[in-house]
């Protein structure tokens, strides 16, 4: 539980112990804050995002909620929204990765409610492997067991150095585990990516991989790890590595004791996509004939896994799913938000903890400024600006407690800085879902309802 330090010097300055980062995946609880009032001045043990995330933090003077640009109260916001949800036929409900877990669970009950589309910033990021998940398994860890027990670290399509500045130094390479006890002496690290990153700089063995070319380099280890003679020039031509690296890389990864992979969105987001997640799913399976292997997506947002999670648990997919005929349906390409909205199929939308209008593509962002829709966020964006009901809300991590999950799917609660003067998330969404139930239920009794019957 969160303390504050008995040597805070006025009734303004405190430190929070042990403080949690939402900033990206590795979701750090270790966090020593010094708060001064509504600021923090020092973020103890952060890396360099991190730090930049809880420094860099102020709260936005802007109303808690705008209505078609012009300030209203959250009442007024919530009434606004939860009539433009209702009365939708079609409506999208979008993002969560920047929330908490109990926010999300409430975006997915409100979708339920006005039979509509719920879909997470993993569809345009690890989408690819929550299909793959699906269809070939995951032979997965905690983080912690990394810590105390890899002695191979193998990392494809991912640059943790830049995108997770601890998951070296607390998770994966330097620290001194249970059966690792000299830290970094004891593991040996590998990089598999297209160019030379600064996570390559820090890898014992780099392999640069030919562009697009990730399925055929895993096909090439699943072959080895099951003793198939394959043809070097053959080998060569498909993945630009030469047959004796990747022969060298199979026979260290079958000596080693506790194997890892790490994958990233250049795995992911390349050609083959769902099939190059496939292909290492399969490939950590096949080695646990020889030796204990385990692979894992380095998850980019705070909670984005917690969205991940959330989601499947309510409706049994991960993201992209449709409830308009009463029960999930799952079709990743047909009921993920970019594509529904670039094909203008959506007629209303709830925006959460993302900003769509910045980096959808051109058709995508048109129809979305073409239609009503409710946007979440705790500072201006581009999405926020074109909604029709806009809520600036309070920071998860810093001004609200909670859960959100760390990319190995641990579950962590949120120790918050300071309280902000704006409402949380949670709690509009509490009311829009209250009062889409009330609208709903009018409708169904009176059997006059002006709410038009929701798209098959």
């Amino acid at each position: 539980m969160a303390t504050v330090s008995s040597e805070s010097q006025s009734d303004q300055l405190k430190v929070v112990t042990d403080a949690t980062c939402t900033f990206c995946g590795c979701v750090c609880d270790d966090i020593d804050l010094t708060v001064d009032g509504h600021t923090i001045t020092k973020a103890k043990r952060a890396c360099v995002l991190g730090t930049a995330w809880f420094l860099n933090h102020d709260v936005d003077d802007r109303p808690s909620c705008m209505i078609k640009g012009k300030p209203a109260t959250v009442e007024e916001g919530i009434e606004h929204a939860s009539q433009v949800l209702a009365n939708s036929r079609y409506p999208l409900i979008y993002g969560l990765s920047d929330t908490t877990s109990e926010s999300q669970r409430v975006a997915v009950s409100i979708a339920d409610w006005i039979g509509g589309i719920v879909d997470t910033t993993t569809s345009v990021c690890h989408g690819p492997s929550g299909m793959a998940f699906q269809g070939v398994g995951e032979v997965t860890c905690s983080l912690g067991e990394v810590r105390n027990r890899g002695d191979l670290i193998m990392f494809w399509g991912s640059n943790p150095a830049e995108s997770h500045p601890r998951h070296f130094t607390k998770y994966s390479l330097m620290p001194k585990g249970m059966f690792v006890p000299n830290g970094r002496k004891d593991r040996t690290c590998v990089v598999v990516d297209v160019r030379k990153t600064k996570s390559a700089n820090a890898a014992d063995i780099f392999i640069p991989i030919k562009p697009r070319r990730d399925f055929e380099g895993l096909w090439t280890l699943r072959a080895l790890a099951k003793g198939i003679e394959l043809d070097p020039a053959q080998t060569l031509e498909d993945t630009g590595v030469e047959l004796s690296v990747w022969q060298d890389l199979m026979d260290r990864m079958k000596a080693a004791k506790f194997g890892v992979i790490f994958f990233g969105m250049g795995l992911t987001m390349t050609r083959g996509k769902h099939a190059n997640s496939e292909a290492l799913l399969a490939l950590t399976r096949d080695m646990n004939d020889h030796t204990r292997f385990v692979c894992k997506p380095n998850r980019g947002h705070g909670n984005v896994t917690g969205a991940y999670n959330v989601v499947a648990w309510r409706t049994g997919y991960p993201f992209g799913v449709n409830l308009a005929r009463g029960y999930p349906r799952f079709n990743p390409g047909e009921y993920t938000a970019s594509d529904v909205l670039a094909r203008g199929e959506a007629d209303a939308a709830m925006i959460i903890a993302s900003d769509p209008m910045a980096n959808f593509n051109e058709p995508a962002r048109q129809h979305l400024a073409s239609i009503p829709y409710i946007a979440f966020d705790p500072k201006e964006t581009p999405t926020t600006r074109h909604a029709e009901v806009a809520f600036t809300v309070a920071t998860y991590g810093i001004n609200v407690p909670g859960t959100v999950y760390r990319m190995d799917d641990v579950p962590i609660p949120l120790r918050p800085a300071f309280e902000s003067p704006h409402p949380s998330d949670l709690q509009i969404l509490e009311g829009i879902e209250k009062r889409v139930k009330e609208l709903k239920a009018i409708g169904l009794a009176g059997q006059a309802s002006s709410l038009r019957p929701n798209a098959v």
